[in-house]
């Protein structure tokens, strides 16, 4: 049985870099080790396809201009004509995503990675004035790519935002010469204190340095205040310490939290408020799909309601 082909999709605005990605990508990083490709390109941005290198590296360019001919049968005979080893899609910015996830692709293509490009200059911008449509073309993103990054860049602000309705996306930088910025993000609160104190303010920055790098906070200790979520379906023993958070505008606010095991879990009325102080444990959870924070209370005191019960992401 023949292997499958794969397909490497690519998303984002027009002249976000996606094209220029894929040229990098295919001429630089020496990826496609002669196998045969094809690039199908479904908008024409400011940037175009050096051909004469692609035919250096066995790829063929066709282009599909409308939402209308990108078919069923318009890939298959691509499929058929050119008969590609691996397939890469520039997919039009202002196509809906769901169109080329609920497409029959032809026998044996898979998407096996999606790239998205992002302009680092517009994408507050963008945020703010057509979140829905960034994110639609982001939502899937295996990887989201932050490109023109300069030092004023607020890594901690771009990363809210993707998480906060893609958890599982790769987040990359990349500055105006190409070069990528790893250097790594100043956290505002001491990882070495006894108790890791985390204010109003920090809360957020915290819960996303938690939720990714959860290695580093095996059985550290924590204190925060929280607003109780505690519904009659949770499992007995368990409730969700968190806050409610406003990454961009009051359209995305959202409620994140931990699990906190706790045996006296009755004892805490959903929606109080709390001073919480809690040991870390990196464990096995069902909700994680593997392992991930889990909050085990030290001390539980209640506590008034903050002024402002909302907690931003600036």
């Amino acid at each position: 049985m023949q292997d499958n082909i794969p397909v490497y999709l690519f998303t984002g605005f027009m002249d976000s870099g996606k094209t220029s990605l894929i040229e990098e990508t295919l001429f630089e990083n020496d990826f496609t080790d002669g196998a045969k490709g094809l690039i199908i390109m479904c908008e024409d941005g400011d940037c175009e396809y050096d051909i004469e290198k692609l035919n250096k590296v066995n790829f063929d360019v066709v282009e599909i201009e409308s939402e209308a001919d990108f078919t069923p049968e318009r890939l298959k005979e691509l499929a058929d004509k050119y008969q590609p080893e691996q397939v890469f899609i520039e997919y039009n910015g202002t196509w809906p995503i769901s169109h080329i996830l609920e497409i029959e692709l032809p026998v044996q293509w898979m998407i096996v990675q999606t790239l998205s490009t992002v302009d680092a200059n517009t994408f507050m911008m963008y945020m703010q004035n057509m979140r829905a449509m960034m994110q639609e073309q982001l939502i899937c993103s295996d990887v989201v790519i932050f490109n023109r990054c300069d030092e004023s860049v607020d890594k901690r602000q771009f990363r809210m935002n993707i998480k906060g309705f893609n958890r599982k996306a790769q987040i990359v930088y990349e500055r105006e010469d190409g070069s990528l910025d790893d250097t790594p993000e100043e956290l505002p609160f001491d990882l070495d204190q006894d108790i890791i104190e985390i204010s109003d303010a920090d809360y957020a920055i915290w819960y996303m340095d938690v939720m990714e790098n959860y290695k580093k906070y095996n059985n550290k200790k924590v204190k925060f205040r929280a607003l109780v979520a505690n519904p009659d379906k949770l499992k007995k023993g368990i409730f969700i310490p968190g806050r409610f958070v406003m990454t961009c505008c009051v359209e995305d606010i959202t409620f994140i939290g931990l699990k906190a095991k706790y045996p006296n879990e009755d004892q805490i009325p959903d929606k109080s408020w709390i001073d919480l102080t809690a040991k870390i444990k990196i464990e096995f959870d069902m909700g994680y799909k593997g392992k991930g924070p889990v909050l085990y209370p030290i001390s539980i005191e209640p506590a008034e309601k903050p002024e402002d019960d909302l907690v931003y992401f600036s």
